[in-house]
Formats: structure tokens, sequence, C-alpha cells
């Protein structure tokens, strides 16, 4: 007998309505069998009648193609609801950025930089060499004139006369004697075109025919092409003194402003090229970057604490970092703006300096006010112990009156001081205001 072959019989699988037989019906070999077998079963087809057979993703409609795609009209799962939303959200989150984005306005930003437009070094030779080929060129055509003998003869030279211009006298040149020499003067115009002298700090910018062949920044004498349009441009530091410019500030008070700035050209083609007049561009962006920086901020701090344009580094922080962006794009570099006066406009610097005057009159008074009262309190404490007697309150009260008109009479400080009898009115109609009753 084949003790591994199991020859129990199993009942054969029913459809899925079928009820199940009971347990005492089945055989006890196969009764872990088939109640696995059951309970697998069970679990694939509860699973297959949860899950849809057709599932939907994400519908685009007609309007939609072109533009980033809708949600998804199916419910979502429970275990991954919360995942699935988490996202939509973000996505709209996004959507909605992206169209505030498009729909705020743009900032003003300093203008672009050509990339086209750039420095770059221009072909010059030395012009030692310029010299040497006009030195050559120059005694190739007096050989040549000498051997045809029309130069006089110098004893202290070789003869270079030919033997029959010595018998017959100065004869002319041949063709080829003339081709020669005119080639030779044409090169030495070429040659003696091409030389330029450039002074330290300066660059010449070459231009042919409208295009921009390169920079010369050698000091010095140097030979170019001849045919080349020479720019100069100072490239040394400079500094500009603004006349000065009218502003308002935040609070709309006119003032004077005169700036100090220190630039340079950094870049020649740009400065040449990019622009119609470098200098010009400056002095305009200088006002333009003036004006906007002393809007911020008011010009004097008195009344309220805060900053102010008289704090002089950060207003120039400011003005440099702003002007040093507009100048880029037109190859200015800039060092440093700083203002070297600042003032209230003539028809208001009056009025002005007599709110600057009461404001610290007032700072002044309430300060020796405070001192005074302060000092009274201390001399009377001090008197009542040196007496070892207290003082009521109409004797004290008393005491700070002319302990209070001795202290501030001197500075100057004409504030009236109300008698006791004033004080203790006051104090009663106060105190019947608080109680509400009449006074």
């Amino acid at each position: 007998m084949d003790v591994t072959r199991d020859s129990t019989k199993r009942p054969a699988p029913g459809p899925a309505g079928a009820p199940r037989p009971p347990a005492g019906a089945e055989m006890p070999g196969a009764a872990g069998s088939t109640a696995a077998t059951g309970n697998a079963l069970g679990r694939s087809l509860a699973g297959a009648l949860t899950k849809p057979l057709i599932r939907t993703g994400p519908r685009l409609l007609g309007d939609d193609l072109d533009g980033p795609p809708t949600q998804q009209l199916t419910p979502v799962a429970a275990a991954g609801g919360s995942r699935s939303t988490a996202a939509d959200a973000a996505r709209a989150d996004a959507g909605r950025v992206d169209a505030g984005q498009a729909e705020a306005p743009a900032a003003r930003r300093p203008p672009r930089v050509d990339q086209a437009v750039r420095e770059r070094h221009a072909l010059a030779l030395p012009g030692w060499l310029a010299l040497l080929v006009l030195l050559l060129g120059a005694v190739g055509i007096a050989v040549i004139v000498a051997r045809a003998g029309l130069l006089p003869q110098i004893e202290a030279l070789p003869d270079l006369r030919l033997d029959a211009v010595r018998r017959s006298g100065p004869v002319g040149l041949t063709d080829p004697e003339i081709a020669g020499v005119t080639a030779v003067g044409l090169l030495l115009v070429l040659v003696l075109g091409g030389l330029l002298s450039n002074p330290g700090g300066e660059a010449r910018v070459l231009t042919r025919w409208g295009r921009y062949r390169g920079t010369v920044r050698r000091a010095g004498l140097v030979w170019v092409n001849p045919l080349a349009r020479r720019r100069r441009v100072d490239v040394r530091l400079r500094h500009w003194r603004s006349d000065p410019v009218t502003v308002t500030d935040r609070t709309g008070t006119p003032i004077v402003v005169r700036l100090l700035v220190v630039w340079r050209v950094r870049d020649t083609a740009r400065a040449v090229l990019s622009v119609a007049d470098f200098e010009a561009y400056l002095r305009e962006q200088i006002h333009a970057v003036l004006t906007r920086t002393a809007s911020r901020l008011p010009c004097d701090s008195n009344s309220a604490p805060g900053p102010a344009l008289r704090d002089g580094q950060w207003f120039a922080d400011e003005l440099s970092r702003a002007l040093a962006a507009e100048a880029h794009a037109a190859g200015l570099e800039v060092y440093s703006a700083q203002p070297v006066a600042l003032e209230y406009a003539p028809e208001v610097a009056e009025s002005m300096r007599r709110r600057r005057l009461a404001d610290l009159d007032a700072g002044l008074r309430t300060v020796l006010v405070d001192d005074a009262v302060e000092a009274a309190a201390l001399a009377v404490r001090r008197l009542e112990r040196a007496t070892a007697h207290e003082l009521d309150e109409a004797a004290r009260s008393a005491l700070m009156e002319q302990l209070l008109v001795a202290f501030v009479a001197p500075a100057g400080v004409s504030a009236p001081v109300p008698a006791p009898a004033v004080r203790a009115a006051r104090q009663e109609a106060a105190g019947a205001r608080r109680e509400g009753r009449p006074a």
C-alpha cells in the first residue's frame, strides 16, 4: 500500500452561494485543508465583488487639451484617501500660485545686458615693428632712387650709382623700379596710418564698417588696422560730484542732495555701442536712483524714532547698490555713491529749522522739569529725615512748590506751578468724576 498518497475522497467545490456542509459530515483527516480552502475562496470572491470592473482615469475635456489635466472623477479608496487628497490639494495650490504669479504685475528690473556685445582684445602689434618696416621701406626707396642718380652724391657715403649713370649722368626710373617704389610707398602709407599712440589709462574701441573689432588697452605705441575707426574711452577711476538735486522724502518734504559718485568704465564695448552717451546715461540714472531711494525714508527722525536719510551709511549703501545694478548694462562699474550734502529745500528750510528747535526746546524743558521734580522730592525726604519730623500734605506741597520754583527759574523754564489750594480743588474734581457724582 502506498502511504505517500492520500486516498481520502475530497468533496468537489460547490458554487459560491451554496451553503457549506456541516463540520461533522467531513472526514477528520481533511478538516484542516477544507477549512483553509473555503477561507481563501471567500476572500477572493469578496475582493472580486468590491473591485470595480472598469477604472476611470483622468478625464480631459475639449478645452483642457492645452492645459493641465482635470482631477479624477472616481472616488479614492479609504486606505489612500488622505494621501490622494493631500496631493490634489497641493496641485490645486500650485495652480493657484502659478495663476497668481501670472496675473501679478512684473516688478521693475534693471536693463538686461546684451551678451552679444562684450569687450575683447583687438589685434595690435608692437609699434617698433611698424617703425622698423617704415625704416626699411624708406631705405629701399632711397637705394632705388640713388642707383638711378636722382639723389646728389655725398662723399661720405658709398657710391650706389650704376656705371651708365656715372658715364652719361642721371637717367629716369625704369618701369620695374617705378612699380617697386609705388608698392613700397603704399606699404609705408598703410603702416604709417596704422600707428597709434595710446596713453596710459585710456583704451581705443575699434570698429570697421560699423562692426566691433576689439579694444586696445595696451599703452604706448602700437599698430592697428588702418581701416578701423578708433574711439577713445577713458578707463581710469573717475569721480563725479553731482549738482544739487531736489527730491522728496517719505513725508513729502522737499530736500536737496549732492552726491559724490566714484565709477569707471569696465566694458568699453558696451559703454560705446550699447548707449549713445554713457556719461549722460549715468547722470540720468543717478537722478532716478536718488529720487527712488530718498522717497523710502523721512529726512529726519526727530518726532518719530526710526531710520532716516540722515543715516549716511544706509543711504550710501542703498544708492551704491541700486546705481551699480542700473549701470551694469552699459558697461559701467560704480564703486560708491555717497551723499556729501543733505539739506531741506529753501522754501521749507526755515520752517523745518523752527520745528526742530521747538522739538529740542520741548525735550530740554521736559528733562529739566523732571530733574527738578526729582531733586525737590529728594530734598523734602532728606529734610524730614534730618528733622525727624514728618510734614503733612499741605506743608509738603508748599515746600515742593518753592523748591520747584527755585530749581526751574534759573534754567529759564517758565512753567506755571499751581498753588496748593488749586491742586486740591483739581484732585477733588477728578475724584468726583471717577465716582460719578457732581463736582
